[in-house]
């Protein structure tokens, strides 16, 4: 079966201006501008199949939203080929339009001083929608975010959860079989990205829809997302599955052990990352795991012994460390 997403080699370098600081550079950069070529992907290979949920990841300046933005067409890529859904994305075809999306949470698209209902009638305008198909599709995705309460409120006067809710909506009103979304929870509480993520994991199962997300809060890559790719510097870094990040990528277990006395000195058993009353958390290296724990529940009076992969966030910050060393 062919993938939803096809690329090979893709690159986009821009040539950006430089010069010293001064009245002087200043004025000598009218007539002789020095140019510096900053390579923004360099050579990203990957395919996304039909239905799948893949995280999209890396610091700021990795790449990510340009990557994203050749994907939907928005940016011409410098090399290498791209086709998502059987189209190339930068030809801008109008079937290819209506299949996809792309969501920005630091951009606003709906109109800021009408309601969103008002806002989502404009897109099915655009779209060309049936009336009838998408009053039932606008319904649906209300009634699954839970803002019934909030599309008749000129979207100025909602908070921003409240507004990002409303403007994911409006970007899938005309059923988009590929998700493009780039930081879709970002600046929101708990609660609210809570909720996003539920939206989004059961827009996925309804309709089958192929989705492409990066985000910097590690819950949204957890709860959505089984595969993940890693980029920096615009090369990549990792694809494949999110459990195998922590085997390829650390070099240590974390293990958490509940004692009897909380004053229990376990620093000869590893790094103590933390200490919470009972509760005690090690940094042991992944090659004596299994020698330390057998140590631990043979030598002191342990209650309870857990053996965890290191959290998420931790792994991605050795990834980006290891390959800034190289």
């Amino acid at each position: 079966m062919q993938p939803t997403i096809h690329v090979v080699d893709l690159c986009k370098t821009y040539q950006v201006p430089e010069r010293e600081e001064g009245f002087g550079a200043a004025f000598k950069s009218l007539f002789r501008r020095k140019m510096r070529a900053v390579k923004a992907v360099d050579a990203i290979t990957l395919d996304v199949g039909q239905g799948e949920v893949v995280g999209f990841l890396g610091p700021n300046g990795a790449g990510k939203t340009t990557t994203l933005k050749m994907l939907a067409g928005l940016l011409f890529p410098t090399g290498g080929t791209v086709e998502v859904l059987g189209h190339v994305p930068f030809k801008r075809q109008r079937d290819y339009l209506r299949q996809m999306t792309l969501v920005m949470g630091n951009r606003n698209q709906l109109q800021w001083d009408i309601p969103a209902l008002d806002s989502f009638n404009l897109n099915r305008a655009i779209y060309r929608l049936p009336t009838k198909a998408y009053r039932q599709m606008r319904d649906e995705l209300i009634d699954l975010m839970g803002v019934s309460d909030l599309v008749h409120k000129p979207v100025r006067n909602l908070s921003l959860g409240e507004r990002m809710k409303v403007e994911i909506i409006g970007s899938l009103l005309h059923q988009p079989k590929v998700l493009f979304l780039d930081e879709p929870t970002i600046g929101l509480d708990v609660t609210m990205q809570r909720k996003i993520r539920a939206f989004l994991a059961e827009y996925n199962q309804r309709h089958g829809a192929t989705v492409l997300l990066t985000s910097h809060y590690m819950a949204d890559i957890e709860a959505l997302c089984k595969r993940v790719i890693v980029i920096h510097h615009g090369k990549l870094l990792f694809d494949g599955n999110l459990s195998d990040l922590a085997a390829q990528f650390s070099s240590y277990k974390t293990v958490s052990v509940t004692v009897e006395d909380p004053a229990l000195d376990l620093s000869a058993y590893g790094e103590v990352i933390t200490r919470e009353g009972e509760r005690i958390t090690l940094r042991i290296p992944k090659a004596e795991t299994s020698r330390v724990t057998s140590r631990l529940l043979g030598e002191q009076p342990i209650l309870d012994l857990t053996i965890e992969d290191p959290p998420i966030e931790e792994v991605i910050e050795r990834v980006f460390a290891q390959e800034a060393v190289v």
